[in-house]
């Protein structure tokens, strides 16, 4: 009875998002119609009659929500059913590779699940926890699993099934090429030359005499 798609079919019967105070950005990405922000808001609105009127006034206030709609949702948890189901036949956990995307004005993520290197299914939704959700409820489908019923397929777009994404190698710093500089050798001084041996003092022309 209290779960996530219930209290947001109770917050559609009130309109209750039109009175959501949202960002511009969220409101203009579809905020107002998020499950996951109406339901919370039913439950602010479940707790404001509890403060003012006490237990017994909101117990019968939601009760009388619950009956008054035509399908009450049914909230299964997906997720948890193919981690029993992936334990019990492969022997491992099931891990979910999940994305997100702009379409439109809206945001939706796509989510593919693995139990090894194959997947087992995909799904989609206007956030990460219903497309995994999705997923896991199309990979007990595939399993054959008889818990869940067949989803009726839409006219959206067809789920791509994706392998699993190898890690990207990490690049190793480019190494710095060494130069290394030689200094021009210095030229060979010139050999110093040899002193002229000195004259022979010379001769007086009058007397013949050396001069000093």
């Amino acid at each position: 009875m209290v779960n996530t798609n219930t209290l947001a079919q109770m917050a559609e019967q009130l309109d209750l998002g039109s009175y959501l105070y949202l960002g511009k950005g969220i409101a203009k990405g579809g905020g107002r119609n998020l499950k996951s922000l109406l339901a919370n808001g039913f439950e602010a609105v479940l707790g404001a009659v509890f403060l003012d009127a006490g237990y017994d006034a909101a117990y019968h206030y939601y009760l009388n929500r619950y009956r008054s709609l035509p399908t009450p949702a049914q909230d299964e948890n997906f997720k948890g059913r193919l981690q029993q189901v992936a334990q019990e036949r492969f022997g491992q956990t099931p891990f979910y590779d999940s994305e997100g995307a702009r379409v439109g004005t809206q945001r939706e993520y796509t989510s593919v699940v693995f139990a090894g290197a194959e997947p087992l299914g995909t799904g989609h939704g206007a956030t990460k926890q219903e497309a995994e959700q999705e997923a896991a409820r199309a990979a007990l489908e595939s399993l054959g699993d008889r818990a869940v019923a067949p989803v009726t397929p839409t006219t959206g777009r067809a789920p791509r099934p994706r392998k699993r994404r190898a890690p990207t190698p990490r690049t190793s710093a480019p190494v710095a090429e060494i130069v290394s500089i030689v200094p021009e050798a210095e030229p060979e001084p010139e050999p110093a030359s040899e002193p002229e041996p000195p004259s022979e003092p010379g001769r007086s022309r009058q007397f013949g005499e050396p001069i000093e």
